[in-house]
């Protein structure tokens, strides 16, 4: 089968990368695959971050992708169409994370032969940050393929408020399987610069950090826990940090807060994910989150919020736990709980199981079936 893959792809970075070079791999086993990528992504002055590129330390997955299409020039849209046409591609995958893409992607769809099956796979449908833009957008993008793949329900229910008749099949995010093997606790903390915290109770906050995430929660949740409980704090913050600062500051948590204030890049992973003893998900909104199939990779347990699709991805009791509202107290009396039962081996054995299961094989093999009732 000859499928045409049109995303982010190295030299981009983030999870969205990391997800379709993962698929790509798992799908040029056994078909013949072709990636498309963006000659510019996001104009440089609205993108938040410092560089939208992997920077040479990083151990990336360099996917030959064609860099063809530009987000904000309608010509490279013309091109991009054409160039994928040519291919005759008996399949046509996109991934839909942000509205912003809407008008590109869904251009090059709209010129595809109708013997191209056109499948999104969708990280979100209705954006946690909203804007003016979003739901002509959504429409616009939408309408424009012919099956989806959302890995929570809350992604498919999000969908059918648009399309109620559309071909959708839910898949659970596979775990992220390329940082390598968990490492011993000790030796996670030596390098990270934080020996001191051997007898600690790790939390971990990781990733980009934004409102929707609730991190300002966490600290809240942290000032709830006595002086035993320590905080790591790694990944780039998408606007500004100082909020943060000032808020462990009046909460006099600063000393129990660990920042790594950056982009994390793919080797230094599973430092942070083998030094803590939980990942914290204190979104206030969600759909899905890519941080919880890294977590469930180190097989390190996860406290979330019930919020969107977060806890599609934990077995309450046995690979986690869920707090039903994102409030302070509620959170930091789960967390307590966590560790006065002393749950981390029990759940790690738990989570080791699921993952046998939730492989990016068994993920491409399914979507693979749901194509073919299309």
């Amino acid at each position: 089968m000859k499928i045409s893959f049109l995303s982010t792809f190295y030299p981009y970075r983030g999870g969205i990368a990391q997800f379709n070079a993962l698929l790509h791999r798992q799908l040029e086993k056994n078909h013949e695959v072709s990636a498309v990528t963006f000659k510019r992504q996001y104009p440089t002055l609205l993108f938040p971050g410092k560089t939208q590129f992997v920077s040479p330390e990083d151990k990336a997955d360099a996917i030959p992708a064609r860099r063809l299409l530009d987000t904000i020039n309608p010509l490279s849209y013309i091109r991009t169409a054409k160039e994928i046409r040519k291919t005759k591609p008996d399949i046509l995958l996109t991934k839909y994370w942000m509205t912003f893409f809407a008008p590109s992607l869904g251009f090059v769809l709209s010129r595809q032969s109708r013997f191209t099956k056109r499948i999104a796979i969708l990280d979100n449908v209705i954006p946690h940050e909203r804007r003016f833009f979003d739901h002509a957008f959504n429409r616009y993008f939408l309408n424009r393929n012919d099956a989806f793949i959302a890995m929570t329900e809350k992604v498919k229910a999000d969908l059918l408020s648009y399309l109620p008749d559309a071909k959708c099949m839910v898949i659970s995010h596979p775990v992220y399987n390329q940082f390598g093997p968990r490492i011993d606790r000790e030796e996670a903390l030596k390098s990270l610069g934080l020996s001191q915290l051997k007898d600690k109770k790790i939390l971990l906050f990781f990733g980009i950090i934004r409102d929707y995430k609730g991190l300002d929660v966490l600290i809240e949740t942290l000032a709830k826990l006595d002086d035993s409980y320590h905080l790591i704090i790694a990944g780039e913050a998408y606007g500004d940090f100082k909020k943060y600062q000032r808020l462990m500051d009046q909460a006099k948590v600063i000393e129990r807060c660990h920042v790594f204030e950056r982009y994390i890049d793919d080797h230094e992973v599973p430092l942070f994910f083998s030094a803590s003893d939980v990942c914290m998900l204190t979104y206030k909104s969600a759909t899905q989150s890519g941080i919880s199939g890294i977590s469930q990779h180190f097989e390190l347990p996860t406290i979330a919020t019930n919020v969107g699709g977060l806890a599609e991805s934990i077995i309450p009791g046995e690979t986690g736990y869920v707090v039903d509202v994102v409030d302070p107290s509620e959170i930091a009396k789960t967390i307590r709980t966590y560790f006065s039962e002393n749950k981390k081996e029990d759940f790690r054995g738990n989570i080791g199981r699921e993952n046998k299961a939730n492989s990016w094989e068994s993920f491409s093999e399914n979507l693979l079936k749901f194509i073919d009732t299309i």
